[in-house]
């Protein structure tokens, strides 16, 4: 069943790739359009699975002002669609992202407003905090967020990266924190969530201070991804085959990892326990878990089951 679902998906994804073809815009469950995103063209795969791509193909998917406001929009919007499971994130075109696009944002990073030093800073905050939503907002998504990467993914592009759930890349992918480059410190996430992500401080100080590109096989290696593909058609599809065994599962259970394991990544196996057990004595009280297991005692897959949606 898994296998029809991602040749079908594979079909659409070859047939929106032709020149001259649409891209399905921000839809709802019922087929009527959302929001009509500038940035990002919003397609729905296969059941339960949302793609999020990322569609300045001709700028390089650079992240313009739009973006930085759409991918709150539409993250917020999937956070509350009970339709959507999984999330997949990838870029449209030749590469994942060149990162920002310094052309688009150069006024609101060197020109803020206000009259004096104190104002101008404040503006500058509030600035930099609303680029950083643009990045957590994916973290605080309860829905699991596969992001696929092919090609280059430079300075925001990792900021992205570091937010989602499963990182995977084609073999000619390659990662920059390109901000030192510029003059500045990476401000949206990358410093905060990469070294969590890698695990070796010096690693991650390296990369951050030097600028150097990471290559896939490095990235693989130091855990950065998680799988490596030959192209970006077999990263696709391995991306829509994993998404489909999670959305397989009771959204109860996988939601409620997530948002665990994120808990229990900022703070103690002592207060994560806590929580956990918090979480549980409500979220236990779910037909699901008699629902799989019955099926586990039968031999059969949780993707048989006709979870209710949350």
């Amino acid at each position: 069943m898994l296998s029809v679902i991602v040749r079908s998906a594979l079909t659409k994804y070859r047939r929106s790739w032709l020149p001259g073809q649409a891209v399905v815009r921000a839809m709802s469950s019922s087929g009527s359009a959302i929001s009509p995103y500038t940035s990002l063209a919003i397609s729905h795969p296969a059941e339960s699975i949302t793609h999020v791509e990322l569609n300045r193909p001709e700028k390089r998917n650079a992240m313009n002002r739009a973006f930085w406001s759409e991918m709150v929009d539409c993250f917020n919007e999937i956070a509350a669609d009970p339709d959507c499971r999984v999330v997949i994130i990838s870029g449209a075109g030749k590469l994942f992202t060149a990162g920002i696009d310094l052309m688009d944002m150069a006024g609101d990073i060197l020109q803020p407003e206000g009259d004096d030093g104190a104002r101008i800073s404040w503006n500058i905050r509030k600035t930099i905090v609303k680029y950083q939503e643009t990045f957590s907002v994916i973290e605080k998504c309860p829905k699991p967020v596969v992001v696929a990467v092919h090609g280059a993914c430079v300075g925001g592009g990792v900021d992205l990266i570091t937010a989602c759930d499963i990182r995977l890349c084609t073999q000619d992918a390659w990662f920059q924190i390109k901000e030192v480059d510029i003059g500045l410190a990476a401000d949206v996430g990358t410093l905060q969530r990469l070294p969590k992500v890698i695990g070796s401080r010096s690693l991650v100080n390296e990369l951050a201070l030097t600028a150097r590109k990471m290559f896939a096989d490095e990235a693989k290696s130091s855990g950065l991804v998680s799988r490596v593909f030959a192209d970006k058609e077999a990263m696709i599809a391995g991306a829509l085959e994993m998404a489909g065994e999670i959305a397989g599962r009771s959204p109860v259970a996988v939601q409620g990892t997530k948002i665990n394991l994120i808990y229990s990544r900022d703070h103690s196996v002592a207060e994560g326990l806590d929580y956990m057990a918090n979480w549980n004595m409500s979220m236990l009280q779910t037909q699901d878990v008699m629902k799989s297991a019955q099926a586990s005692m039968e031999k059969k897959s949780p993707k048989t089951i006709a979870f209710s949606k949350l």
